[in-house]
């Protein structure tokens, strides 16, 4: 939690003890459904809470805007973000009914109230959304293809709407070779935030819808 003060020093008391709580949460529910590498899980603030609220750092939400978390997995990024942003609503969606369990739990005994874990497809689901988040999904083409019907065409941002990838990894620069051709996108190391070495690959993708 310390990395989370760290970089976030302006945290309200509420915001702070959803913080601390998320972790042993977190924790219990990832033994029961693996929502995280079990090898991985005492890295949880640093390597996907803090991770998850690079987002944050690249784009402050507006109070309620629309956010759609794409393929949330047991919940990240949406969830960091939307303790950070409790004014924001969020959806996060993904195809494995488990780990929207997980998600729908961790609100409930939380109190994260501006969060609503649906089970579904991105390819089936419906509504219309400021941006798209996602973490670790799939590759850029996909997701822009999944979420292309889902972004909304009203602007209340300094950035245009669009799409929000936390990536990583050698296959980068062929996936953003694959997108659509004419695609705006920016993309950012997330080490210009965070000073840990674990960021040192780590890239936000924004891709202008």
């Amino acid at each position: 939690m310390e990395v989370i003060n760290q970089y976030f020093p302006h945290l309200t008391e509420t915001q702070k003890a959803t913080f601390i709580a998320l972790g042993p949460a977190f924790k219990r529910w990832n033994e029961q459904i693996n929502v995280v590498s079990r090898k991985d899980i005492d890295n949880l603030y640093l390597h996907h809470i803090l991770h998850s609220l690079s987002i944050a750092r690249y784009l402050e939400f507006m109070p309620d805007s629309q956010i759609l978390d794409l393929g949330t997995g047991g919940g990240l990024p949406g969830l960091p973000l939307a303790v950070l942003f409790p004014e924001v609503n969020f959806v996060l969606i993904d195809a494995r009914a488990k780990k929207i369990k997980v998600v729908n739990e961790l609100c409930r005994e939380l109190n994260i109230n501006n969060v609503h874990g649906v089970h579904a497809r991105a390819e089936e689901f419906k509504g219309q959304y400021d941006f798209v988040v996602s973490r670790a999904v799939a590759p850029l083409a996909k997701l822009i293809h999944w979420s292309n019907h889902l972004i909304s065409k009203s602007q209340y941002h300094s950035v245009p709407n669009g799409l929000i990838c936390l990536k990583g990894g050698t296959q980068l620069e062929n996936e953003i070779k694959s997108m659509p051709q004419g695609s705006y996108y920016e993309k950012i190391p997330v080490s210009q935030w965070f000073a840990e070495p674990y960021f040192q690959e780590k890239f936000l993708v924004y891709v202008q819808h």
